[in-house]
């Protein structure tokens, strides 16, 4: 590992300049001699920098690597503490074994085309793993429109259980061009169900309560994309592909994180 230092001079200018608060309280003409300090300081200091800007690059380094392990630490505590939203709530959408030892959860957007791409990920996992839970939750932030197609998709899912929704959503998340109502209704139609229920129900304050309760879940757990996967306490960003995914419930299954140490 590469480390940087400051000279020797630039050091003991540095530990006077710290010092020089209380050196101004002492008298007048301290805090003129701390002044004169305070200007050499900064000079020494530029003149460093100057020589070796690449000590600035590895600061704003580490800096995000600070901030990143910053918000990894927020948003597995904001994870630790959605459990029972995210895991049992009443309204969740279970695709895949309902008793599964492994639970994927995965925030969606009908017009998301990385979900789309996910979709087959999802799908694979699902028909390989018989002790993989899914979840599927809504995630329509992207247009108006998503909000209609969640709408009257959640309407569905209360027509048809788990496996027979999953086909539902399937050829809903592959429709063509932009989704919403009219595509949704249209997938309804193609699998026989009782379209006056699903109006009503698409509808209905119920319906859309699911759908407030799953965007503040996001919020809560500062989602800004979809696809967005929650394994065990552990978020996993964007259509990572069905390789990682299968190795990350692996890991899940023996470690219970995304990743062993």
């Amino acid at each position: 590992m590469r480390f940087s230092f400051l000279p020797r001079a630039a050091a003991v200018a540095i530990v006077a300049l710290l010092a020089a608060p209380s050196l101004m309280q002492t008298s007048a003409a301290a805090a003129e001699l701390s002044a004169t300090e305070k200007t050499a300081i900064e000079q020494v200091v530029r003149d460093y920098l100057l020589r070796n800007p690449e000590v600035l690059q590895e600061a704003m380094v580490e800096l995000e690597r600070r901030q990143q392990d910053n918000q990894r630490k927020a948003q597995e505590d904001a994870v630790a503490g959605e459990m029972t939203a995210l895991y049992d709530a009443e309204s969740n959408i279970v695709v895949g074994n309902p008793k599964g030892d492994v639970t994927l959860v995965e925030f969606f957007d009908y017009n998301c085309g990385y979900c789309k791409r996910a979709l087959d990920d999802v799908a694979q996992l699902v028909k390989q793993d018989p002790n993989l839970r899914v979840i599927l939750k809504d995630f329509p932030i992207l247009r108006p429109e998503s909000l209609d197609a969640a709408l009257y998709a959640r309407a569905a899912q209360h027509q048809l259980p788990g496996a027979k929704f999953f086909d539902y959503h399937t050829r809903l998340m592959g429709a063509k061009g932009l989704v919403g109502k009219e595509q949704a209704i249209a997938v309804a139609k193609e699998m026989g169900l009782d379209m006056a229920r699903l109006q009503k129900d698409a509808t209905s304050d119920a319906r859309k309560a699911e759908i407030r309760e799953t965007l503040a879940l996001g919020d809560r757990l500062s989602l800004t994309g979809t696809p967005a996967f929650v394994l065990g306490k552990d978020v996993v960003f964007g259509a990572v592909g069905h390789a990682p995914l299968q190795q990350a419930i692996a890991s899940v299954r023996q470690c219970g994180r995304t990743a062993c140490s």
